[in-house]
């Protein structure tokens, strides 16, 4: 497409499919060397392979985002076979989290958490402090309009996506001072390769621009946010949502309705 991220080197995490893999498409097309990082060492290495067969440069690395021991071999291989890191996507997180709040427990919340948030903190850890050295890079976080608009039953989710932007924030002004950039993206209803076409028609009437986003969509601002054009943007939340967050919520939204609400004897009221 262009030359717009031309020699640097891209990693990605979660990027063996889904949005992570539209952005390290897009970043590979751009000029970068992309490092596909993600738990999925078969599906990650597709990934690579298919960017070398279009004629980009792309390896795979197989990484569990939620350990501090695979972060840093993540970190320690890249540095070793390409020299330097120049931009991180903080991409990899679980999505399959729907529980009710009354029904949810410490394993589950403690599972989501350590691979959305505690993930995004140790790979921005090791990038920043690669970063900070060299005085310049960029990092990219992914949230959700769930940081700040709650979706039903997905309290830890939820919770982990506006640590994400509050972690933005912060990491943003404490970096700039070394060259820094970090921002974030923050997309609405996507289809990551998992919705039926009647499903994607169904929620796509609730949004504003009238379907559903693909993966695609959220590579055009990632290649700015990595970009020089970017050189003096930090600390921003980006929305990529078709208009989603701009408009009142409607039960068209929810993917958890109030009849999945568990049951509960109560001497005021039920729940039904």
């Amino acid at each position: 497409m262009g030359e717009r991220l031309k020699g640097k080197v891209a990693i990605v995490t979660g990027s063996a499919h889904g949005i992570g893999r539209g952005i390290a498409e897009r970043y590979a097309a751009e000029g970068a060397t992309v490092v596909i990082a993600d738990i999925n060492e078969d599906g990650g290495e597709a990934v690579a392979a298919g960017i070398r067969e279009r004629g980009g440069e792309a390896v795979a690395i197989a990484t569990d985002v939620s350990d501090k021991a695979a972060v840093d071999r993540l970190f320690d291989e890249t540095l070793q076979r390409l020299g330097t890191v120049d931009v991180l996507v903080n991409n990899a997180g679980l999505t399959d989290t729907v529980r009710h709040f009354l029904e949810a427990d410490e394993e589950w919340w403690d599972k989501i958490q350590a691979v959305n948030l505690k993930g995004t903190f140790l790979c921005s850890l090791r990038a920043a402090q690669h970063m900070a050295r060299r005085g310049e890079g960029a990092i990219i976080n992914v949230s959700s309009i769930g940081a700040s608009r709650a979706h039903r039953a997905n309290a830890s989710y939820d919770a982990t996506k506006g640590g994400i932007e509050s972690l933005t924030r912060v990491m943003a002004i404490d970096l700039a001072p070394y060259g820094l950039r970090v921002n974030c993206l923050a997309p609405g209803s996507i289809n990551a390769g998992e919705m039926d076409e009647a499903t994607k028609k169904q929620r796509g009437t609730a949004i504003p621009m009238g379907r559903v986003g693909e993966a695609a969509d959220l590579a055009g601002p990632a290649v700015f946010f990595a970009s020089d054009d970017a050189g003096y943007v930090t600390g921003q939340v980006l929305a990529v949502d078709g208009g989603l967050l701009a408009q009142a919520r409607t039960p068209a939204d929810e993917i958890f309705p109030l009849s999945r609400y568990p049951k509960v004897e109560s001497s005021r009221r039920e729940v039904e």
